[in-house]
């Protein structure tokens, strides 16, 4: 059976067409989005993903119609989960965006939504994977404002940056943020370890507000290690112990290799062993 997406409640297949020219999303980018894992018919950090959406609809003013919450968009994905047979362990996307209309249109800003499913071959990216090459994007820069955090449908300067780390032969690239400091990752947020503490980019450095960020700050002092936030140049890495980039699909990917600098993974190896006992 061919796959099929969900649009606004309706399934249709695949590869149907299913937006008008005027739809705001494509226009504008006018929209957010949350890439969610299902394992064995549960989302995880579902909570911390409908939390990350929920701020992303609130401040791009879409106005929510009383049956659209959470528990409604999780029986979506799961109906359509199950209808693609994914329902063992998936990727999920879910794409909300304004319709057609202006933005005097009452009805333009209720979203609408797209929902889209992939079979995964393995929950997490194993510890003992080959370590990535990262370089710093050149030519972008990553606002810091009220949108900085969001997963919105403006995602040019991450695009940008990934095709820039194809050319030049790199697994993933580092974006800056207005002031030249690391905001985030291409598609992941940035951890280092030096001297056996794990820092990340405070939030207000402009970067994504990822989920697995979110968990692992939450959970990296139980597990009997230091976490700190802190502003982070491209010249701190290279004194770092361990470089790691987190991101809720993949999980923990080791760096291997920044500006020339070989780096090993021991601390993140263990930090992802511990990532998928807690989820197993």
């Amino acid at each position: 059976m061919a796959k099929q997406v969900l649009y606004n409640s309706q399934l249709f297949p695949s590869d149907a067409p299913l937006i008008a020219a005027s739809n705001r999303g494509l226009r504008y980018g006018d929209g957010v989005f949350e890439t969610i894992k299902l394992k064995q018919g549960a989302l995880l950090l579902a909570p911390f993903h409908f939390e990350r959406l929920w701020n992303g609809l609130h401040a791009l003013r879409f106005v929510t119609p009383s049956h659209f919450t959470p528990g409604f968009l999780e029986q979506e994905i799961m109906r359509l989960c199950l209808k693609n047979g994914h329902s063992e362990l998936a990727r999920v996307r879910l794409n909300l965006f304004r319709g057609e209309g202006g933005v005097n249109d009452p009805v333009s800003h209720s979203p609408q939504y797209i929902i889209e499913t992939w079979p995964l071959e393995r929950a997490f990216t194993p510890p003992d994977s080959n370590g990535l090459d990262v370089g710093v994007f050149p030519e972008g820069r990553k606002a810091i404002d009220a949108y900085s955090n969001l997963k919105t449908n403006n995602y040019l300067v991450y695009l940008q940056g990934a095709l820039w780390a194809k050319e030049q032969q790199l697994n993933e690239c580092l974006i800056l943020n207005t002031h030249d400091r690391i905001a985030d990752a291409g598609i992941s947020n940035l951890f280092y370890v030096k001297d056996g503490i794990v820092h990340t980019p405070p939030l207000t450095e402009g970067g994504v507000a990822g989920v697995l960020r979110r968990y692992l700050i939450n959970e990296l002092p139980g597990w009997g290690m230091d976490i700190r936030e802190a502003s982070i140049s491209p010249e701190t890495l290279e004194d770092a112990e361990e470089i790691f980039l987190t991101n809720a699909i993949t999980g923990i990917r080791w760096v291997k290799r920044f500006r020339g600098k070989k780096y090993a993974h021991p601390l993140s190896a263990d930090i992802c062993n511990l990532l998928e006992k807690s989820f197993s």
